[in-house]
């Protein structure tokens, strides 16, 4: 198997503690995703999207370990029951807003993803399918840890 960045990911975010542990904690953040020109014609009609899922390389990340504490708790956990990350493959997701579009530059806001981070896909968020009446939030639903996301009053 053989992944290729499509673009790159820019962003204020310089450390790993500068940046954001998930997508809500940076609501008012604006990032530029650089689509690489051999792929920008994949962006024909996406501004119609008001979010869009950035699948991400996490160049960063750390060591893996498959089960250890996380952000949210001091309980270890599956790397797969987490957002950790330091997994397996090193694949980031975050939902973003959708700002604008200039030729091969997307302006996001909520973006929470170091600077310089490879650009694997992008899809769009569609909210009747991806929108899951009932999902359950499984240990995460029992942490007490809730810090007021960043933009929200």
């Amino acid at each position: 198997m053989k992944i290729e960045p499509i673009g790159i990911i820019h962003t204020p975010y310089e450390t790993k503690n500068e940046c954001p542990i998930q997508p809500i904690y940076a609501a008012a953040t604006i990032g530029r995703v650089e689509v690489f020109a051999a792929y920008a014609g994949g962006l024909k009609d996406i501004e119609g999207f008001s979010h869009i899922y950035l699948l991400y390389h996490l160049d960063r990340a750390g060591e893996i370990e498959l089960v250890r504490s996380t952000f949210l708790d001091d309980e270890p956990h599956g790397v797969f029951a987490s957002r950790h990350p330091c997994r397996p493959n090193s694949i980031g997701m975050s939902i973003v807003r959708l700002k604008e579009r200039d030729g091969n530059i997307l302006v996001v806001e909520g973006i929470d993803v170091l600077n310089k981070t490879p650009l694997l896909d992008i899809k769009p968020y569609v909210s009747r399918f991806d929108c899951i009446e009932g999902a359950t939030e499984g240990w995460i639903a029992k942490t007490k840890w809730r810090p007021k996301p960043q933009g929200i009053e």
